[in-house]
């Protein structure tokens, strides 16, 4: 079988899905590798490293497409709005595997299903133990985390740490993590180190050990929070009225902090708003908001993915793809990843599809020219519906 791994058309995007280091474990099991050309040059890997170590670089990106029998990307379906148009590209009963977005884009899935692709989105990994060494989004909002901290200290008006000086002595700045997931917690870790004062909540209460034990002060609200995640450690949407006594009990902290990341999403849905405009006036001039949920519509009323937007002083910032500003370890983790992923589902230099299995069960989409994934299925008949 053949691996084929494309150079990414998302815009901006620095990251690639494989590195030179995983072609030898993939010959190992009698796979060949081809590369698109300059495939890894973003990200800090020259073609003459992945020929270097028993790969080869294609002449064309059409080559890829017409050669390989497993595609893989870092951003593909509905994930890279410009996958629509090389759909067409794909041949029958190749497998494709990647951030696919599925959840928000399931009608480019279902465009996929109909060329007879089979697709793997990795998003939809269950969160179980043997399937950590696979947790793409884990790996990525690691890095997400640390550059919003990052990002928002370089757009702040002040120094993190406290400094005593010859001038006088200047206090730490005050951070604010919302969501205290894989990015809040390496958020939290971050600012810590820079020296800020840092403070954390999330409507899950049993991170609070785990905010507290990174050197967080947490947040608790006097809020209901019973099935607040699902059994995979996925937030649960909450109902409006939550939301609201929610903001309601946030904005005194918001408007106590000078950098305020926020992180809270839930899967298939909208990210719940829980910083209004009302909130972002009382904040000092100069604050900086971070939201990490930007692409799923925004924690931030005021939020514009991939923009800045500046009210009442205050910079509010959507990165899209925040890690892909960190190219070489990003690429480095989630070529870790799908590796892994990848040979999961390799029995002796061959594709077996095992549905008993859970990792390839739950990743599945598409599959024989029709979507398959129970969820991407109910969310193309509600939509029909309506």
């Amino acid at each position: 079988m053949i691996i084929g791994v494309l150079k990414e058309t998302y815009p901006g995007e620095r990251r690639v899905a494989l590195l030179p280091d995983a072609i030898p474990r993939f010959q190992k099991a009698g796979l060949e590798v081809y590369i698109e050309k300059d495939a890894g040059l973003d990200a800090g890997f020259k073609d003459s490293s992945y020929k270097d170590k028993g790969g080869r670089v294609a002449d064309s990106r059409d080559q890829i497409f017409s050669s390989a029998d497993i595609l893989l990307q870092v951003l593909g379906g509905g994930a890279n709005p410009n996958s629509s148009g090389e759909i067409d590209r794909f041949r029958q009963g190749q497998i494709i595997i990647g951030l696919m977005d599925p959840l928000g884009d399931p009608k480019i899935m279902q465009e996929i299903a109909k060329r007879g692709i089979t697709t793997f989105a990795l998003e939809l990994l269950p969160r179980i133990s043997r399937a950590q060494g696979m947790d793409t989004l884990s790996s990525m909002a690691t890095i997400d985390g640390y550059k919003a901290v990052l990002l928002a200290a370089e757009s702040l008006p002040k120094i993190l740490p406290m400094m005593t000086t010859a001038a006088g002595t200047m206090l730490p700045a005050r951070v604010f993590v919302i969501g205290a997931g894989v990015a809040g917690l390496q958020a939290i870790a971050t600012a810590r180190r820079l020296g800020a004062v840092v403070s954390a909540y999330d409507m899950r209460p049993a991170v609070k050990e785990q905010a507290e034990s990174l050197g967080a002060k947490f947040f608790e609200l006097p809020l209901e929070t019973k099935g607040a995640e699902t059994s995979g450690g996925y937030a649960m949407e909450m109902g409006e009225e939550f939301y609201k006594r929610q903001r309601e009990l946030l904005a005194l902290a918001v408007a106590e902090s000078d950098i305020v990341i926020t992180t809270a999403a839930v899967p298939g849905k909208r990210a719940p708003v829980l910083i209004t405009s009302e909130m972002v006036g009382p904040m000092t001039p100069g604050s900086v908001i971070i939201d990490l949920a930007a692409r799923y519509g925004g924690n931030c009323e005021l939020t514009r993915p991939g923009e800045m937007v500046i009210s009442h002083g205050v910079k509010i910032m959507g990165p899209i793809h925040l890690a892909s500003t960190v190219p070489y370890h990003a690429s480095q983790m989630y070529s870790k990843n799908i590796s892994n992923f990848l040979m999961h589902l390799i029995r002796e230099g061959k594709f077996e599809l095992q549905l008993k299995d859970e990792i390839m069960r739950e990743t599945l989409v598409t599959h024989d020219g029709e979507v398959v994934n129970p969820k991407i299925l109910e969310l193309l008949r509600d939509s029909s519906i309506t």
